[in-house]
């Protein structure tokens, strides 16, 4: 059956003045994906990026390992939302927390709460609308598959994977935040796709992490 693997790119920079930049760690995780799907014997017949450096640069240590795979498609449908840039939309002009963009414990909670304000349409002037953001990653999906492929790899981002997710369980609009706080780095969600429905395979897959990495390669952010 035709299936799309979606996977989380590895450990970004966060609290750095570029976010979009794998750490150290993110480039070892990213490779050690890749030897793992080598080792499952899972070699894409097509793979498709978002737009963002941290996608590109997590599917070039996976491709390490695979090697000889076309040239990947770029989709920018499946980027992130602009999570920096919702968070001052609903801070505008009022006092906001200590260290929002630097200490992961206020962040998250923070971006948890504004991600469900901006699904109610309760932040004025957000860099995109929750609506519109819901309808690119589901046009990027359509896109990724239009080719007839039969394993399409998809490297993008946390809230994109977790609006995936729900859209395609038919979950409420907030399980989307929920998700996308407990996707792991480099984890892989596994969707078979028919002419008539997507179904949900497998979620937060993590082939690459074992008890004796766990402790170093095991990241959320």
């Amino acid at each position: 059956m035709p299936t799309l693997i979606l996977i989380r790119h590895a450990q970004a920079s966060f609290g750095a003045a570029d976010y979009d930049e794998l750490s150290p760690l993110g480039h070892e995780q990213s490779r050690a994906l890749g030897q793992a799907l080598k080792a499952l014997g899972i070699v894409p017949d097509a793979v498709c990026l978002g737009a963002q450096k941290r996608h590109r640069q997590t599917w070039e240590g996976i491709n390490q390992a695979l090697g000889h795979i076309a040239p990947p498609r770029i989709l920018p449908g499946f980027n992130e939302f602009d999570f920096g840039g919702l968070l001052e939309a609903r801070y505008a002009g009022r006092a906001r927390p200590d260290n929002l963009h630097t200490e992961r414990r206020a962040h998250f909670k923070a971006l948890r709460e504004t991600v469900l304000e901006w699904q109610k349409g309760e932040i004025s002037d957000p860099p995109e609308s929750y609506a519109a953001f819901a309808a690119r990653v589901r046009t990027a999906r359509t896109e990724a598959m239009s080719e007839g492929h039969e394993t399409v790899l998809v490297v993008s981002s946390g809230g994109a994977i977790g609006q995936t997710v729900g859209d395609v369980m038919g979950a409420p609009a907030d399980a989307m935040i929920r998700l996308q706080l407990q996707i792991k780095n480099c984890a892989m969600a596994r969707l078979i796709v028919t002419p008539r429905a997507e179904h949900l395979s497998t979620f937060n897959e993590t082939p690459h992490i074992t008890a004796a990495n766990e402790a170093r390669l095991l990241t959320y952010s």
